[in-house]
């Protein structure tokens, strides 16, 4: 089989977000003759993910591997891009997305859900804010959904997220709360007024952006907190999550 690697995030008008991603994606070593692209699911221009597909057919790619770059299997476009990829026969959401024209086969990854090496990434983005660890709690905040099934997807992954930042950054504590539904003012509240703990907010987003610099400061204006701001890109162990997803793929295609 000749394969080709497709990596596919979430996109963005801003086009240093996915100078982040494309950063990422250069830094792979892959093996001789296995060509890698980066699409994106809302950019168009030559840069999305049909123009992905093709561009791995022209070059003569039987099987692709898709990495999805999303934060949470609880994210409705890691299934409606399945969906679309003919992964999975139906939809869990109805979706606006149209079906992709592909005769390759298609081997679709996980996204980053409560990867450790993720936990690390995290970690290394609030290590800095640390002062005083016995008296301190990590709040992870994350998107999150309000759809059934969706929700708790990202309630899941988020909490073993949090266990692994516990374990990488030896706190005594670590929570998770979601924009999605709001939990987050909540989370920061009890824990500075009900256990008496400085909050170190980490915002757990694939690239910084509305999310990150406007929508948690909003939900949290007027309460005393830490926070970087910083979403996990840029970061040398995004590269290493990707590669590693690629060669779990690739090794599972081997013994099948």
């Amino acid at each position: 089989m000749n394969s080709g690697v497709l990596v596919i995030s979430h996109g963005s008008p801003d086009a240093s977000w996915m100078h982040l991603v494309d950063a990422s994606v250069a830094e792979l070593k892959l093996p001789a003759g296995v060509p890698v692209i980066a699409s994106f699911l809302e950019v168009q221009g030559g840069r999305g993910i049909q123009s992905g597909i093709d561009a791995l057919e022209a070059l003569g790619m039987t099987d692709i591997l898709v990495i999805p770059l999303f934060v949470s299997s609880g994210s409705t476009h890691v299934d409606e891009i399945a969906w679309a990829l003919g992964v999975k026969p139906v939809p869990d959401k109805e979706t606006d997305l149209e079906r992709f024209r592909v005769d390759a086969r298609i081997h679709f990854g996980v996204p980053m859900d409560d990867d450790l090496e993720v936990a690390r990434m995290v970690w290394s983005k609030l290590a800095p804010l640390s002062v005083q660890s016995d008296r301190e709690v990590i709040l992870l905040v994350a998107h999150g959904s309000v759809h059934e099934g969706f929700r708790q997807r990202w309630e899941q992954g988020m909490l073993g997220l949090a266990a692994h930042v516990q374990d990488v950054s030896g706190m005594l504590h670590t929570d998770y709360a979601l924009l999605n539904p709001d939990s987050v003012r909540s989370k920061v509240s009890y824990w500075q007024q009900e256990r008496g703990m400085e909050v170190l907010v980490a915002p757990v987003f694939l690239s910084e952006g509305y999310f990150t610099k406007k929508t948690i400061p909003a939900r949290l204006e007027g309460l005393t907190y830490r926070y970087s701001g910083q979403a996990l890109l840029p970061h040398p162990l995004l590269s290493q999550w990707i590669h590693r997803q690629i060669m779990a793929i690739m090794k599972s295609l081997t013994f099948s």
